[in-house]
């Protein structure tokens, strides 16, 4: 195993760069879209898939490329990772999310500190986070390592879509996302709502995997596993 500190950076730079894929790809997106807000869409939704699959191949084999708080805590349950590591992890994840919104900002001239305006509240986006929190980690939990990489750049693709919410699935780009006023941004009082509904989508992700175990294929405790954003 990796020691924690190359693990905790890991978390970070891989979080960072997700969130900087996440953000950069929607102001992007909105500014050549033309006021179509499917096409900023998809264009966001693009860029994010093919980021993540490449950033949970470069760092899964370091830290699982967990990229995602709600991730490291299920992990922990779990026993894939040491609970003394677990406060590591999401503190790496939460700082790297804000350090990647602010690279986001920095390469289109923006101002790096922002606050979201968007406001992304009521019980369907809440639902909407639970389904995509919980689907994300059934995928991360029960996809053979070796095809996590994809299962989930597919997953969180398609999510894009099918949710109301547009798939944050991840309490740490929820916080990136925060502090970004463009196309991908979630305005600071609709936080605690999605981080709740996210933790709950997981908690309920845990129930459903444990109750299925027989018969899963071994893991490798440290085999790539992500987040979104």
């Amino acid at each position: 195993m990796n020691s924690l500190p190359s693990r905790a950076f890991a978390e970070f730079l891989g979080t960072g760069l997700l969130l900087t894929v996440v953000i950069g790809s929607g102001i992007m997106a909105e500014r050549l879209a033309g006021g179509n807000a499917a096409i900023a869409l998809l264009a966001n939704a693009l860029a994010t898939v093919g980021g993540l699959y490449a950033l949970i191949e470069v760092f899964g084999p370091v830290s699982g490329a967990h990229f995602n708080p709600a991730v490291s805590i299920a992990m922990a349950s779990l026993g894939r990772l040491p609970r003394a590591d677990l406060a590591a992890y999401v503190a790496a994840q939460g700082v790297g999310a804000v350090a990647g919104a602010w690279l986001a900002h920095a390469m289109f001239d923006l101002p790096l500190f922002q606050l979201a305006a968007t406001t992304r509240s009521g019980p369907g986006l809440w639902l909407a986070e639970c389904v995509a929190t919980f689907g994300l980690l059934l995928v991360i939990l029960r996809v053979p390592g070796p095809r996590v990489a994809i299962a989930v750049a597919a997953y969180i693709g398609a999510a894009y879509w099918f949710t109301a919410s547009t798939s944050f699935a991840n309490p740490a780009a929820v916080v990136g996302r925060a502090l970004s006023d463009s196309f991908a941004g979630i305005a600071p009082r609709s936080v605690p709502a999605f981080i709740a509904a996210e933790l709950g989508g997981a908690a309920l992700a845990l129930v459903v995997h444990r109750w299925l175990l027989p018969g899963l294929p071994p893991h490798d405790h440290h085999s790539p596993a992500k987040h979104h954003g």
